[in-house]
């Protein structure tokens, strides 16, 4: 049985076909692929449906996590790297499994350069100006090198069957605010039409240049740096098959439980 029904977006229309979805065109850099759904990982859909090996043939830079919700991804110039419970950065093995993921073959389409930005809307904002220029309606991966006055980032230790809520794992994140540090931003845009698959709007993660810490972006001060942006305009998405991801009731509205877990401190 194969392990993924493939879903593609284009030009707004979504198509279903049988084909393996682990067995991505090498040639296709625009599309940007995931791997289920936030929704699903926000009801606590923890189990990995897809290995890192197989990740890698749908891009070299994205963002996500593992199985257990073991750590927040940053997938950097074809290295997936994890910050794990502590914050410290691991390269990844071929044979982790990954539940959620967004991932393209980053191509850069435009650049701004960015210097004394006070804050995390304050850098949305900026974003937000090149986006609605370029096309509110497409999908945006971003790469942000710089040098940050500080960053506040968190990530997570694996929970444990029978697995809770995304929200209620993140209740124990560790959270650490380095200083003055240098490091690297990987972000996604979905636009507002993915709100039943995704959080709208930005999701970042870090990565220092030393390659020694990093998680999920919650606030920062940046001091200088380049937001490179690779303007995708097809969107693919395998499902897992277990039986147990059919027994998930998406009618239950999880935005608010989204929200929390994309931008609430435990501070």
């Amino acid at each position: 049985m194969k392990k993924f029904l493939g879903a593609t977006f284009l030009a707004g229309t979504l198509l279903f076909n049988t084909a393996n979805a682990t067995a991505a065109p090498a040639q296709d850099k625009e599309t940007v692929y995931q791997v289920a759904l936030l929704q699903s990982l926000a009801m606590g859909y923890f189990d990995g449906s897809i290995s890192v090996k197989n990740l890698k043939t749908h891009g070299d830079t994205g963002i996500g996590t593992f199985e257990g919700l073991n750590g927040e991804m940053i997938f950097l110039d074809g290295v997936v790297y994890r910050a794990d419970g502590n914050c410290k950065i691991n390269v990844m093995g071929d044979r982790e499994t990954v539940p959620f993921s967004n991932v393209t073959f980053f191509e850069k389409d435009f650049s701004v350069k960015l210097r004394d930005v006070a804050d995390k809307a304050a850098l949305e904002k900026i974003l937000n100006e090149l986006v609605d220029k370029h096309g509110r309606n497409s999908f945006y991966m971003v790469k942000i090198p710089g040098e940050f006055n500080e960053i506040l980032i968190r990530s997570e230790r694996a929970a444990e069957e029978p697995y809770p809520t995304l929200v209620e794992a993140l209740k124990t994140q560790k959270e650490i605010t380095p200083q003055n540090i240098g490091g690297t931003i990987v972000g996604l845009y979905c636009p507002d039409f993915m709100s039943s698959l995704n959080s709208v709007g930005w999701h970042f993660h870090f990565i220092s240049a030393d390659k020694k810490i990093g998680g999920h972006v919650l606030e920062l001060n940046l001091k200088s740096g380049e937001a490179q942006f690779d303007k995708t305009d097809k969107f693919s998405m395998g499902l897992p098959m277990k039986e147990n991801f059919h027994a998930l009731n998406f009618k239950t509205d999880m935005k608010e439980d989204i929200r929390k877990a994309e931008q609430d401190s435990q501070r």
